[in-house]
């Protein structure tokens, strides 16, 4: 774990593609950031998963609702919603502004802030503080007072990256859903422990799968 603070510099919007699929794969290994009075909670994304316009499964599907309007704002807005009553997931809005699409951070490494985490989810290893779109909000501090929130600010909840050269990155289907499952859509950083979901999910199905990309 990190003992200085890391070299986060603030995405800005122009620097987000204006595409869904493409925003998923490009926010792996880029870092969230929530600063705190009592201190700054970071981690690097392992793990995200698109929902592109025309998908069945994705909360703009139906159109624009009191309740989803951050999903129809230009890139980088957080969109937070309660899932079957229990958990708050943040998405990140992903299309021009006014077409609702959008992913889904779903799992970080934990890097900075460890106690501020672990207070939160007490008894709960290393490993499992934020592997998962719930366990990562409750980790974080994040509920439904960070809807709508811009996540290119540099300030409070935002997104970051460092420059460290290229990041490996795996695509499968997706999981949890009832439908739509078969999308190759849900993309992680091979090897890592804080992926969520079935670990035989992870083996990438062909080599095709694995694509270099830069944190840029």
């Amino acid at each position: 774990m990190p003992t200085q603070p890391l070299p986060i510099l603030s995405l800005l919007r122009d620097e987000l593609p204006l595409d869904t699929v493409v925003l998923a794969r490009f926010m792996i290994g880029k870092y969230l950031v929530h600063d705190l009075p009592e201190g700054r909670i970071s981690g690097r994304i392992v793990e995200t998963e698109a929902y592109p316009l025309g998908d069945s499964t994705s909360h703009a599907f139906l159109g624009r609702r009191p309740y989803n309007g951050a999903m129809f704002l230009a890139p980088g807005y957080a969109y937070v919603r309660l899932t079957y009553g229990l958990s708050y997931m943040l998405n990140m809005s992903a299309e021009a502004e006014g077409i609702g699409a959008g992913i889904l951070l779903r799992a970080i490494e934990p890097l900075e802030g460890l106690p501020l985490m672990e207070a939160r989810r007490p008894g709960v290893p290393l490993r499992d503080l934020a592997r998962g779109p719930g366990r990562l909000t409750m980790a974080l501090g994040i509920g439904q007072s960070f809807d709508g929130r811009d996540l290119c600010t540099g300030r409070d909840l935002w997104i970051g990256a460092i420059e460290t050269g290229d990041v490996l990155i795996g695509v499968t289907t997706r999981i949890g859903l009832s439908r739509e499952m078969h999308q190759p859509l849900r993309f992680f950083e091979p090897g890592s422990a804080f992926v969520s979901g079935p670990r035989k999910l992870l083996l990438p199905p062909h080599a095709g799968a694995l694509a270099a990309r830069k944190f840029n």
